[in-house]
């Protein structure tokens, strides 16, 4: 009976997103020291841009620890999740896309000593929008709902049809560069992502549930539940990741993982169909990306900057905050941006 009971325990989506966070976060754990090594003696290191604040102390700091946690989650989900689920599917071809992308960036990078090479911003939009387009077709042709929800409203606002895979891009991409710009500080982009991914993770477990979705009024899309297996895993990794990543940071994700993270949060946006409301979700990534456009389109316009220097988390630096000040600051206002997220779900 207890063997039945054992078997009948791992049809449950919650233990398995549970038991792939904690073998994505211990084998991060036990990865991460001995590729640190690996990476101190082949000198592959984080080149850091000549136009941010002077961090002579992080010239040295080895970078790509992205592709031990993005690893350490394919692994986990492999263990974890119905790989015959075409949402499953989805979610690995974004991680494993998202980050090859970033990795070539990032050895580019590294190859040249210089954060200004590696791929170029076209070549690099280029490579993300061709997956962008490939995961968006496995959605559209799984049967995919194409309708577009608001919060606070209990029905679509119409069926985008194919229009959708345009505007999934549009997500795709901008949510991958808005994670990519906050990933400056140690840890600042580590903590929102996690934050990101537990509240999308429970938007999506309880889309696919029929009888949450029901209660909440949330649109129910059978089979999307087992993509929250991955988003724990993924989140298992980054804990573990953050453990060397905290400041001051042993090594940083480079875009091997900022660009895999920013493509999975968009991937779980949509599943979730919280696109419009990723923008509360993400909260620092958006404000950090408002930043950059305001200060950009400032200058052209008026020859005139807005802030010290952008992205914003580089303005306080310039105002003379502590670099681990800052950070902690802005983990406070994803933390709170992720809990009205979730209030949200009951008010429609």
């Amino acid at each position: 009976m207890l063997y039945l009971l054992d078997i009948n325990l791992f049809n449950y989506i919650s233990v398995r997103a549970g038991f792939a966070f904690f073998i994505a976060f211990l084998l991060t754990l036990y990865i991460m020291p001995r590729y640190l090594s690996w990476a101190i003696s082949k000198k592959a290191n984080q080149p850091i841009s000549k136009y941010v604040p002077a961090h002579a102390n992080k010239q040295h700091t080895p970078t790509m620890g992205g592709a031990v946690f993005l690893s350490s989650t394919v692994i986990a989900s492999l263990f974890s999740v119905n790989l015959a689920n075409p949402y499953v599917w989805g979610g690995l071809i974004t991680l494993i896309g998202f980050g090859l992308v970033g990795f070539k960036d990032d050895i580019g990078k590294i190859l040249s000593g210089d954060n200004l090479e590696g791929l170029t911003p076209r070549g690099k939009m280029a490579l993300l929008s061709v997956i962008a387009i490939i995961v968006s077709i496995i959605l559209i042709s799984s049967g995919f709902s194409t309708q577009l929800y608001v919060p606070f409203v209990k029905t679509p606002l119409f069926d985008m049809s194919y229009g959708a895979v345009i505007f999934w891009i549009v997500v795709f991409l901008a949510t991958t560069n808005a994670v990519n710009i906050t990933d400056g500080l140690d840890g600042l982009a580590t903590v929102p992502s996690v934050l990101s991914l537990f509240t999308l993770g429970t938007i999506v477990y309880i889309t696919g549930h029929a009888v949450l979705s029901h209660y909440l009024l949330l649109p129910n899309i059978k089979g999307v539940g087992e993509a929250s297996i991955i988003a724990a895993a993924l989140a298992g990794g980054l804990i573990g990741f953050l453990w060397y990543n905290c400041y001051p940071a042993e090594l940083f994700m480079g875009d091997t993982g900022s660009l895999a993270i920013g493509g999975f949060i968009a991937y779980m946006a949509i599943l979730g169909k919280s696109e419009v409301l990723l923008v509360l979700i993400g909260l620092i990534f958006v404000i950090e990306t408002v930043s950059v456009i305001l200060q950009v389109g400032s200058f052209k316009l008026r020859k005139k900057r807005i802030f010290a220097m952008a992205p914003i988390h580089h303005h306080f630096e310039m105002k003379g905050w502590a670099e681990n000040k800052i950070i902690v600051r802005f983990w406070m206002i994803a933390f709170i941006a992720n809990i009205l997220a979730l209030i949200t779900l009951k008010i429609r």
